[in-house]
C-alpha cells in the first residue's frame, strides 16, 4: 500500500467518523445541550463533500476556473469554524460549571472579554502583507490560532477544577474538551513543522497528523455512544471559598433591597404631648366636679 492511498483511506475514515458522530450527536438529542457543536459537526459533514468535489472538478484540464471557487469556499468554512469553536468552548465552560451558576455567570461574563481580547490580539498582530482575497488565510489562521490556544486553556482549567466542580472523567463537557484540546495541539504542531519546512509537511509528519484527528473523532465517539454518568451535586461547606465567591457572584448584578430607616423620635417632644395630654385630662376632670 503506497502512501496517498493510505493518506486517502485515512481521510475517508475520518469522514466516516464525523458523520457517526453527527448521527449519536443527534440521536442523544446532544445538540440542544450545544448548539453550537451541533452546528460545526453540520458544517464538516456538509463541506468535507463539496470541498471533495470543487477540488476534484478543479484538477480537470476543464477545471482551472474553480480555483477561486475552492478558495473562496475552503476559506469561508475555515473562518466558520473558527467562529463555531469560539461558541463551542463556551458551551463547554457553561456546562462545566453548571452546578455554581454564581460562578458560570461571572466567568462567562470574563471569557467574552477573553474572547474580544484574542480578537484584538489577532489582527493587531496580522502584518498585511498581502493584498485583496490574500488578506482572508491570515486573519482566519489568527482567529484559529486564539481558538487553539483558548481550547487549550479550557483542557487545562476543567483538569486542574474537576475535583471542586464534582466533574466526571466520563462528563461529556471533558471528552469535548479533550478532543478539541489534542486537535489544537496537533495543529500547532504541524503549523511548526511546517515553518520548518517552508510550508510542506513531510509523509510521517502528515499520518501522525492525521492519526490524532482520528483519535480526537474516537474519543468523541465513545464519549457520545457510552451513557453519561449522572452529575454529583457539589457539596461545600458554608466556610469554603468557593462557596463564598459563588455567593458573591450570584449577588453580582441583582439590585440591592431599599430599606426605609425611621428616624428615632424626639424624646423631648413625646415628653411635651404627654404633659399636653395630662393637662387635658386633669381638667376635664375638674370640670365634671365643678358641676356635680
Amino acid at each position: 500500500m503506497t502512501s496517498q492511498i493510505a493518506m486517502t483511506a485515512m481521510s475517508v475514515a475520518e469522514f466516516c467518523f464525523w458523520v457517526l458522530l453527527g448521527l449519536l450527536f443527534w440521536k442523544k438529542n446532544l445538540h440542544h445541550r450545544f448548539p453550537a457543536m451541533g452546528f460545526y459537526l453540520a458544517l464538516r459533514v456538509i463541506s468535507t463533500p463539496a470541498l471533495m468535489a470543487i477540488l476534484y472538478a478543479q484538477s480537470q484540464p476543464w477545471g482551472h476556473g474553480y480555483y477561486v471557487v475552492y478558495f473562496c469556499s475552503y476559506w469561508a468554512v475555515y473562518l466558520a469554524s473558527a467562529l463555531l469553536l469560539f461558541f463551542i468552548c463556551m458551551e463547554i465552560f457553561r456546562s462545566a460549571l453548571s452546578a455554581l451558576p454564581g460562578l458560570m455567570k461571572i466567568g462567562i461574563m470574563i471569557f467574552r472579554w477573553v474572547v474580544l481580547v484574542s480578537v484584538i490580539v489577532t489582527f493587531s498582530s496580522i502584518s498585511f502583507m498581502h493584498k485583496g482575497l490574500l488578506t482572508v488565510p491570515d486573519v482566519v489562521s489568527g482567529l484559529m490560532r486564539s481558538v487553539g490556544i483558548l481550547e487549550l486553556c479550557l483542557l487545562a482549567f476543567l483538569c486542574l477544577s474537576m475535583n471542586a466542580l464534582r466533574l466526571s472523567i466520563r462528563d461529556i463537557s471533558f471528552g469535548l474538551a479533550l478532543g478539541f484540546g489534542l486537535m489544537a495541539t496537533d495543529d500547532f504542531i504541524a503549523a511548526l513543522i511546517m515553518t520548518s519546512h517552508r510550508l510542506t509537511l513531510t509523509a510521517s509528519a502528515q499520518f501522525v497528523y492525521e492519526g490524532v484527528i482520528l483519535v480526537s473523532l474516537g474519543i468523541w465517539v465513545v464519549y457520545c455512544a457510552l451513557p453519561e454518568p449522572a452529575r454529583k451535586p457539589v457539596v461545600m461547606s458554608a466556610n469554603s471559598a468557593i462557596y463564598r465567591w459563588n455567593e458573591i457572584a450570584s449577588a453580582l448584578g441583582h439590585p440591592g433591597t431599599q430599606v426605609a430607616v425611621q428616624q428615632p423620635a424626639n424624646s423631648f417632644f413625646l415628653t411635651d404631648v404627654e404633659d399636653v395630654v395630662e393637662k387635658v385630662i386633669s381638667r376635664n376632670l375638674k370640670d365634671r366636679k365643678s358641676e356635680s
